[in-house]
């Protein structure tokens, strides 16, 4: 098999590789085929060894990402293309364009291995440092975009047990490691060692997962979360606010008596704020005369300031037994929305992009960002760290918001944008990798699905069908406990990695020294 490989043309090759990357779209949600990426990582890695010049190691990790991203991230192209007002050419150029550039990341991965690891030499050290950086430059430039991390992949396997010590990176990085052990099974080199270096990391995750990180409080409380179901298209149509209102208003009230915490969608009230004032007031009375607390999405556009935020607001009661409500336009309770979704909540040169196409005019896409870290949203005693639609996959910006009193993880979003595509539900499995790190549930309410909830595992234990209406309601167990990954973060594997980096380099540079030769 590898005979007939290394004879295919330098074409056939890339485009082997291009194909291995676009099949890691069945590695995550909705198909959860875990076992892909040990098989195309060592792909990638046996024609990364086999290259001798940059230019081509660099061409070997761009045609592997281009299929990773051009079929991963497809379901970009349908908020494009539905919403965006662009020709169906200009709309798939445009998810090209996206496609190419995260490649970049797996192809520099791919250059920094050809740097330090010439011909796979110390490729089980060079080749995992080097994803770790490339992803988180991938996590950081132009504000990030780290979705489909290799990590999410392996939610449901054995080697999720490495979550809650050292994250979903600390997973890539193991997987890293395996897949060039096991490309070195392939090529029948050091066979003994990589078979065990292979079977260590898949033992000590398996015990890993019986370690339990957080315990239970023996306090359960009722959480009901509502979908509307609202469609895309008639969401920000100002003839539809009240009615939306009224909807959720409906759809919540037979909950009121029986639950302590209700969740509405993020800009589940598309009005501004400032303009329901008097509705908040009467929904947190009647609210509070219940003994419950709602939290919601809405805009909140400060006349002043002309300050514009994608926000969450606590309504109802604060503090178990207090009944008295607490809403008034600005109260403190509430979240501001730190992460923006580029071209969708603000437009980089918007002086050039906006007058283009209606893709880059879209509404409510002015927003100004939140402070990185925030308190937590406090309802009827309950402590919830917030995150709004896609900030849930930034792990770092959630620990730094993380604290010991933290009782659940609460995450809104309106994935309408995406239709029947797996991005819903690849946020899904975002959201449950952080339940899993965090050692604590996680509730996500959203417009149309995926609306659910999960435990401190991360397993979803309730769960509503998409583009349908409907209502959530479950008994939360509570837990108390902070998991490794909380207190340190990737500060460990950054750790290791910049040892291993600095032997790297060393030994590098005295490989490419002249060699003096001794007299006769």
């Amino acid at each position: 098999m590898l005979t007939w490989y290394s004879k295919c043309p330098t074409w056939m090759r890339r485009a082997l590789l291009l194909l291995a990357g676009a099949t890691n779209y069945f590695a995550y949600a909705p198909y959860h085929l875990a076992i892909i990426p040990f098989l195309t990582l060592p792909l990638l890695l046996l024609e990364l060894t086999a290259q001798t010049r940059k230019r081509d190691s660099f061409a070997t990790g761009f045609c592997y990402g281009l299929g990773w991203f051009g079929a991963g991230i497809s379901w970009v192209h349908v908020s494009i293309d539905t919403f965006g007002g662009l020709p169906i050419i200009a709309s798939i150029a445009l998810m090209s364009l996206l496609a190419a550039y995260l490649a970049i990341y797996p192809a520099l991965a791919a250059l920094i291995c050809h740097k330090l690891s010439p011909k796979g030499h110390r490729l089980w050290l060079s080749f995992p440092i080097a994803w770790l950086i490339t992803e988180h430059l991938r996590g950081v430039v132009l504000t990030g975009f780290p979705w489909l991390s290799i990590g999410y992949t392996q939610l449901d396997t054995v080697l999720s047990g490495l979550a809650p010590l050292v994250g979903e990176v600390g997973i890539s990085f193991a997987m890293c490691l395996m897949a060039v052990m096991l490309m070195q099974l392939l090529k029948h080199q050091h066979g003994s060692l990589s078979g065990a270096v292979t079977a260590l990391v898949v033992l000590t995750s398996w015990g890993l997962q019986t370690v339990n990180w957080t315990e239970p409080t023996g306090q359960n409380r009722k959480v009901t979360l509502v979908q509307g179901n609202i469609k895309q298209e008639l969401k920000w149509a100002p003839e539809n606010d009240w009615p939306t209102l009224l909807k959720y208003m409906d759809m919540s009230r037979p909950y009121y008596a029986d639950s302590d915490l209700i969740i509405w969608p993020e800009a589940a009230m598309p009005m501004l704020e400032l303009s329901a004032t008097e509705d908040l007031a009467h929904l947190d009375k009647a609210l509070a005369m219940n003994g419950t607390a709602l939290i919601t999405g809405i805009i909140d556009y400060q006349l002043q300031s002309k300050r514009i935020y994608n926000a969450l607001i606590g309504l109802g009661i604060k503090t178990r037994g207090d009944t008295s409500g607490q809403y008034f336009y600005p109260h403190s309770n509430r979240y501001y929305k730190h992460h923006l979704l580029p071209i969708g909540e603000f437009v980089p040169f918007q002086e050039v992009l906006r007058p283009i196409a209606p893709l880059f005019d879209l509404p409510m896409s002015s927003f100004t960002r939140g402070n990185l870290v925030q308190p937590n949203l406090t309802a009827n005693g309950l402590n919830l760290m917030p995150a709004i639609c896609y900030e849930i996959i930034f792990a770092e910006q959630l620990r730094q918001n993380m604290h010991s009193d933290t009782d659940l993880i609460l995450t809104v979003s309106n994935d309408a944008w995406f239709g029947t595509s797996a991005g819903p539900h690849q946020h899904m499995q975002i959201a449950q990798m952080r339940a899993l790190e965090f050692g604590r549930p996680v509730l996500r309410a959203t417009n149309n699905g995926i609306t659910a909830i999960t435990d401190e595992k991360g397993q979803i234990t309730a769960q509503l069908p998409q583009f349908e209406d409907g209502v959530l309601k479950q008994s939360v167990k509570l837990v108390t406990g902070l998991t490794p990954y909380v207190k340190f973060g990737n500060w460990p594997l950054w750790l290791l990695s910049f040892f291993g980096l600095i032997a790297l380099v060393i030994e590098r540079s005295q490989a490419s020294k002249p060699q003096l030769q001794k007299p006769a």
